[in-house]
C-alpha cells in the first residue's frame, strides 16, 4: 500500500468513525435519554448520573471514559488507543450539542425510544468497530479483565456490567419499567451490532497457509485470546511440507484475525468461511443447546 493510499484509508476511517459517533449520539440524545432508557455500559451510567448532577450526558460520558482511556494507553499504547480517544470525544461532543440545540427532534415515546435508540447506537458502534476503533468504556475494561480472569467468558463480563448499570438506573430513577426497557435495549443493541459487523453468519472458520505460521498463531493466541490448531499438510505440486493453521473464531474477532495475517505475511493463503455454530470450550455447550 502506497503512502497516498494509507492516508486515504486513514481519512476514510476517521470520516466513518465520525459518522458512527454521530449516529451513536442521535440514538442517545433523541431516543434513549429523553425516555430514561439506560442501555447498559458507560452511556447508561452517563444518562443516570446526569439525572443526579445535570451537567450533560456527553460530559458525563467523557468524564467516565477519561480514566479508562488513560488505562488503555498504559496497557495497550497510544498507537492503538488514539482512534478510540477520537471516537469517545466525538460521541461526547455530538451528544451534548444535539441535546442543547436540536431537542425539538427528540422522540418522547418509550417504545420508539428503546427500539430506534438501540438500533442507532448499535449501528454507530458497528461502524466504529469496522474502522478498528472502539467507543471506549466497558470494551476496554472487559478486555483487561479477560487478561486477568481468562476463565470468565467475555459475554458474561458484558452481561454483568450491563446488569450493574441497569440496576443502578432502576434504583436512581425508582422505576422498574426503566430496568425492563433498558434490558430490551441491550438485547436489541447486541443483535444489531452483530448484524452490522458480520451479517447473519454465526461464526468464522479460517484456514491459513503461510511460511510464518508460528508468528501468526502466536499473535492469534496473545492478542485475540483465540485458539488455533496446526494441521500438517503437503503441497500437491511442490511436495513441500507445511503447517496449516485452523482457527474457529467468533464473528466480531474475524476482521482482527485477518489483519494479523496480512501484517505478518501478505502472501499468505487464507480461506475464510462461515460456520453457523461452534460447540466446545469457549463457545456453546453441545448438551445445553438441547435441554
Amino acid at each position: 500500500m502506497t503512502y497516498v493510499e494509507k492516508i486515504t484509508k486513514k481519512g476514510t476511517d476517521y470520516f466513518l468513525i465520525t459518522l458512527g459517533a454521530l449516529l451513536y449520539a442521535v440514538g442517545t440524545s433523541f431516543f434513549n435519554d429523553p425516555n430514561n432508557i439506560a442501555p447498559g455500559g458507560i452511556t447508561g451510567a452517563a444518562i443516570v448520573l446526569n439525572r443526579i448532577v445535570p451537567i450533560g450526558t456527553g460530559v458525563w460520558f467523557m468524564i467516565i471514559n477519561i480514566p479508562i482511556l488513560f488505562l488503555a494507553i498504559y496497557k495497550f499504547g497510544i498507537r492503538f488507543t488514539i482512534s478510540t480517544i477520537y471516537a469517545t470525544s466525538m460521541i461526547s461532543i455530538f451528544t451534548d450539542l444535539l441535546a442543547k440545540y436540536c431537542m425539538r427532534f427528540a422522540v418522547y415515546d418509550v417504545i420508539l425510544g428503546v427500539i430506534f435508540g438501540s438500533v442507532l447506537v448499535a449501528v454507530g458502534i458497528g461502524i466504529t468497530f469496522k474502522c478498528h476503533a472502539t467507543t471506549g468504556g466497558t470494551d476496554v475494561i472487559i478486555k483487561l479483565l479477560r487478561q486477568k480472569y481468562p476463565h470468565i467468558k467475555t459475554g458474561v463480563l458484558f452481561l454483568l456490567s450491563d446488569v450493574f448499570v441497569i440496576s443502578f438506573a432502576g434504583i436512581v430513577l425508582k422505576d422498574i419499567k426503566v430496568v425492563l426497557y433498558s434490558l430490551l435495549g441491550v438485547v436489541i443493541t447486541s443483535y444489531v451490532i452483530d448484524f452490522v459487523l458480520y451479517g447473519r453468519d454465526g461464526a468464522k472458520l479460517i484456514y491459513i497457509i503461510s511460511d510464518k505460521t508460528d508468528n501468526i498463531s502466536g499473535r492469534l493466541l496473545s492478542e485475540l485470546d483465540v485458539g488455533a490448531t496446526h494441521i500438517f499438510g503437503e503441497g500437491a505440486y511442490s511436495g513441500e511440507k507445511k503447517k496449516v493453521i485452523l482457527c474457529a473464531i467468533k464473528k466480531r474477532l474475524s476482521p482482527l484475525a485477518e489483519d494479523i495475517v496480512r501484517e505478518e505475511d501478505p502472501d499468505a493463503f487464507m480461506i475464510v468461511s462461515s460456520a453457523s455454530e461452534i460447540f466446545g470450550e469457549g463457545y456453546k455447550s453441545y448438551f445445553d443447546e438441547r435441554i
